[in-house]
Parts: structure tokens; C-alpha cells; sequence
């Protein structure tokens, strides 16, 4: 996967604002897939210095048919898994320093979550993934495919191909944040964030557009000379449109890097993931005003993207 390095970085007059993460909210079910999201949003909240709000929502639905001394004892053991929580973080000083809140409650899970980001002017929600093969596809956990589809504030999932120590086992200055672009305007919003987090966390942004795999002109295939010298038009046509992404927004600290690859959208971004040991994707998508839109892309490559990334997923929304 080659990488276009740029020999400088550009003269930019224009000021990027921050990205600013006050509060951070980390929805668990205390799984041992909850437990690796529960040590990134530690890690993002100490990072910022921002509140930390950890919350586990008793489903009510689960416990309709056993009435309200049911929906009651579960609630009370929620409670006491949670405080046990609290001990372990406090224990392996992960959260000292933090102002950090625990709190259980019931109801549907989606709903309540969106709730308390409201009330809490929750800026980030770190929610964990599974994977489960089904119909011939990989589909969230229902709980988080409810709040990466709906949730009104930037949400970050943690997959269970994601292994909280990895980030060690790399070299700080060859750390790297993936920002995928369809050079959309979801996107093209998302990359001002993108710039801004790979300044504060000090890692390289890489920039990278995925072409699909082959051209073709009319309905018939062209030959391989045509196809590699139109795919090395394109290449080039892609490169120079994420330069001049870059050029248009504010200094950055480390140069970046351009990617384009020749590949289905989900699996170009995942690969490149895999290769370069990215310790974040991020995506924008566009806010959904239907539900079938889930289905179209961005959001349907964002879903697979999701479901399959070895490292945290940030999406989001314009």
C-alpha cells in the first residue's frame, strides 16, 4: 500500500479550532468487550481532562414478563457490578484524576442513552461491538447498532478485533489516525476534527480515498494496459484532491500522508487499517432522516467498517 508523503507541510494562514471533548460517556454491560471500551474512554477522558459518565441501562424490555420485582433485582445487581467497576478503576488508578460518574438505570437502552447525552451534554459516546456471522454479514451488537445508528453526538466503537494493549506494541512516532474520505460533505466536515485530534494526540493523520477496484469504459472491460493507465490517472487525480483537502485547513504538526487504493470502500479501509496498525478510522456521515438510508452508502460502509476494524472506529455526523 503505497503512502504519498508530501516533502513539506503547506504554508496555511488558516486557524483550526480545537476539538474539545468535555464529557465522554461509556455505555456498559460489563462483557469483557464492554471492559477493552471502557479502557479507551478512561484513556480519551484523561487525555482531555474531560468528565467521564459510565452508565449501564437495565433493558425494561428483558424484564416485562417477570414484573416489577424482576426489573428491581436486576437493577440491584447492576448496581453492585458497577460498583465493582468503580473499585477496579480505582484500583489500577485509572481513574484518578477523573471526575467520574457511575450511575445505573432502566429503560430502552437506545432511547435512555440518547437521554443522558442530552441532559449531560455528553460530547463523546464510547460504546463496545460484537461481531456475529449472520445472513451472510457482520452485524453490531443490537444494543450498539442502535446507538452507532442513531446517537446525536460523535460515537466511537471499540470491536472486538481491537486488543486494549495494542497501542503499546507500537512505536509512539509511528502511531497513525486514518481518516477515510468519499470526499463527501459529511466527510469533508469531519476532516477539520480529524486534523485537530491527530494535533492534540500527536499521531500522523493519514488521509485515504478508496477507487473501485477496476475501470471500465462502456460495458465492456478495457484491456490492462488501458486499465493501469487509467488507474494510475485516477491515483494521481485522488492524491491531488487530498492534498488540496489539506491545504485548505489549518498547519498541521506532523506531515500527512496520502492513500488511495483500488478496492471495495469497507475492505480498501480495513486493510489499510490492518497494514498501517491505525490506532483510530475516522468517518463522517451524513445525518440519517430515514431509516432505509441505512442501507446506502456512506452509512452502509461505515457499518461493515465497524464491524470488522482491529482498531476504534470514530464516526461523525453532518
Amino acid at each position: 500500500m503505497p503512502m504519498i508523503l508530501p516533502t513539506s507541510l503547506p504554508d496555511l494562514q488558516t486557524q483550526l479550532p480545537e476539538l474539545r471533548l468535555k464529557t465522554v460517556l461509556i455505555a456498559t454491560d460489563f462483557s469483557p468487550a464492554s471492559d477493552r471500551a471502557v479502557f479507551q474512554a478512561v484513556s480519551i477522558a484523561r487525555r482531555y481532562g474531560a468528565k467521564l459518565y459510565v452508565v449501564h441501562i437495565v433493558s425494561s424490555m428483558g424484564f416485562t414478563l417477570g414484573g416489577p420485582g424482576a426489573l428491581a433485582l436486576a437493577t440491584e445487581a447492576a448496581w453492585r457490578d458497577m460498583a465493582q467497576l468503580e473499585r477496579e478503576l480505582s484500583r489500577r488508578r485509572m481513574s484518578q484524576g477523573l471526575t467520574s460518574f457511575f450511575f445505573v438505570c432502566s429503560g430502552e437502552v437506545s432511547e435512555e442513552l440518547e437521554t443522558i447525552v442530552q441532559r449531560e451534554h455528553i460530547d463523546l459516546v464510547v460504546i463496545a461491538t460484537n461481531d456475529r456471522k449472520g445472513a451472510g454479514k457482520l452485524l453490531l451488537g443490537s444494543v450498539a447498532e442502535q446507538v452507532f445508528r442513531n446517537s446525536s453526538c460523535p460515537v466511537l466503537t471499540v470491536g472486538p478485533h481491537w486488543a486494549a494493549d495494542c497501542e503499546r506494541a507500537v512505536p509512539r512516532s509511528d502511531r497513525r489516525l486514518l481518516f477515510a474520505t468519499d470526499f463527501g460533505g459529511a466527510s469533508l466536515q469531519t476532516l477539520p476534527h480529524a486534523i485537530s485530534l491527530a494535533n492534540q494526540l500527536g499521531k500522523r493523520l493519514i488521509l485515504l480515498h478508496v477507487l473501485s477496484s477496476l475501470p471500465k469504459r462502456g460495458d465492456r472491460r478495457v484491456t490492462a494496459i488501458d486499465a493501469d493507465k487509467a488507474r494510475g490517472s485516477a491515483h494521481a487525480a485522488a492524491i491531488q484532491r487530498l492534498a488540496k483537502l489539506v491545504s485548505q485547513e489549518a498547519t498541521m504538526k506532523d506531515a500527512p500522508a496520502f492513500m488511495v487504493e483500488f478496492d471495495k470502500p469497507a475492505e480498501g479501509i480495513l486493510k489499510a487499517a490492518e497494514v498501517l496498525h491505525a490506532d483510530m478510522i475516522i468517518m463522517g456521515l451524513p445525518r440519517r432522516t430515514h431509516v432505509e438510508t441505512i442501507s446506502r452508502l456512506p452509512w452502509s460502509t461505515a457499518y461493515e467498517v465497524v464491524c470488522g476494524a482491529v482498531c476504534p472506529v470514530l464516526t461523525l455526523r453532518y
